[in-house]
């Protein structure tokens, strides 16, 4: 090994001191999470540091004698264990629950950046950085007790899939780079057969925002795709930026597209309000202007509408960092619906009808929060609902199933995918226990 490679691996290693040393004893949030959460939420001034803020809660798994906390009048217990990485859920018609075993796409390129060298580190102590399984699992409850019986690999060979929807005989999976259409009868425990592309989506190299899911319209002519940004607040470039933060209304037979809504950093979950015919989706918002900012959210999604990102958040909140601006883009930015707190990681989003849980959750959205990595104290690590009046997300969010941390600030999981099984039952994946939780009555 030569001189100049030495001091490389010097400096490189020098870099994570500095940022493991100064985090240790960086900012911390100055308002109550609850401040950021609600219709109204509190927004301070943004809080440049040096170095960004980095609080990992570490992944070590659920021992033997600790589960996650159900609501009272609620139970929970295991529904699969011993899965690889489970983060989306989808429930067939018959009553199978899919489950998207995934995690980010291998990077092609042998480029090196010290950024995203300290993010593949935050990512692996987070629980991460493994290896994706790229493939859908099947899981079936024979006997109707509310655990599963069995466990088989329904599509493999798949390239970070995450969205599913079927739509009569066709089953449409988001895979990071493309949608597929595959064949499917009521019943079927495996598909072998190639499926179809049916539309490119953007990935590449960086391909930041990995997670594409999708959603079909009431009448099954329409997918719509969540597509996040490629960056944090497009510091690579606009042009690295095209046709994503948006969520894309992509015709099913002609496989046409169009840009439905836009400015929207990371939608994940999409979900629609039956009552008000609304399309709702859950946002995770910018980081590195401080623990208290910027609250994910949970919006109604306009058709055509633009929510600001990257030039403004929560409205015309003008974000400095991003040049050049665009006021004319600022001026037009729709404020979300409502705030579900800083940093909180919420992806996962079901409606909660036709739910047999307590009838308070007769009408809402429960959405699984991910958790942070970047507020001190840590935020989300929790399932929680949000009650709907008339088409709007109205109260305080209701914590669901909690209990994901330690004492310690440890994550035994990370709640993600959540989805309704055909009693109505709420079903999460946590891809850090590897586990399917199933909340219902006693």
């Amino acid at each position: 090994m030569n001189n100049k490679k030495i001091n490389k691996i010097g400096k490189r290693i020098f870099t994570i001191a500095t940022l493991v040393t100064v985090t240790a004893c960086g900012e911390v949030a100055s308002l109550p999470i609850s401040a950021g959460v609600g219709a109204s939420p509190t927004l301070p001034a943004p809080n440049h540091t040096m170095i960004p803020t980095v609080n990992i809660a570490p992944a070590i798994g659920w021992p033997s004698n600790v589960m996650p906390k159900a609501l009272a009048g609620t139970q929970v217990k295991v529904f699969e264990a011993g899965l690889n990485h489970p983060r989306w859920l989808y429930v067939l018609p018959n009553g199978d629950v899919l489950v998207a075993e995934t995690n980010g796409p291998k990077k092609q390129s042998n480029s090196f950046s010290v950024r995203g060298w300290i993010t593949g580190l935050i990512m692996k102590r987070a629980g991460a950085a493994a290896p994706s399984a790229n493939r859908i699992m099947l899981l079936r409850d024979l006997n109707g007790d509310g655990v599963s019986d069995m466990k088989l690999v329904f599509i493999d060979g798949l390239n970070s899939p995450f969205g599913m929807a079927l739509v009569g005989n066709h089953l449409y999976i988001a895979n990071t780079d493309s949608v597929m259409r595959f064949s499917y009868q009521d019943g079927d425990k495996s598909i072998t057969s190639p499926g179809i592309k049916v539309i490119d989506l953007p990935a590449g190299d960086i391909n930041h925002h990995w997670t594409k899911n999708l959603m079909i319209s009431a009448d099954g002519t329409k997918l719509y795709v969540t597509v996040g940004s490629n960056s944090n607040v497009a510091e690579s470039g606009m042009e690295s930026e095209f046709d994503r933060a948006a969520i894309w209304e992509v015709d099913v037979k002609s496989g046409s597209h169009r840009i439905y809504a836009s400015g929207l950093r990371n939608p994940n979950g999409l979900a629609w309000d039956k009552p008000s015919g609304k399309l709702f989706t859950v946002v995770n918002e910018r980081d590195e202007i401080g623990s208290d900012l910027v609250p994910d959210y949970l919006t109604s999604v306009q058709d055509g509408g633009f929510y600001g990102w990257p030039y403004s958040y929560y409205g015309q909140h003008v974000d400095q960092r991003v040049n050049p601006q665009k006021p004319a883009f600022v001026a037009k930015a729709i404020v979300p619906d409502y705030a579900l707190g800083s940093h909180t990681g919420s992806l996962g989003l079901v409606s909660s009808a036709g739910t047999s849980l307590p009838t308070q959750f007769s009408h809402g959205m429960f959405v699984g929060q991910h958790g942070s990595w970047n507020r001190k104290p840590h935020s989300g690590y929790k399932v929680i609902f949000v009650a709907l009046e008339e088409g709007k997300p109205v109260g305080l969010p209701v914590d669901v199933l909690t209990g994901f941390l330690s004492k310690e600030g440890k994550a035994y999981g990370r709640p993600v995918g959540v989805a309704l099984d055909k009693s109505g039952a709420l079903l999460v994946a946590d891809d850090v226990g590897n586990t399917v939780w199933r909340v219902s009555k006693p």
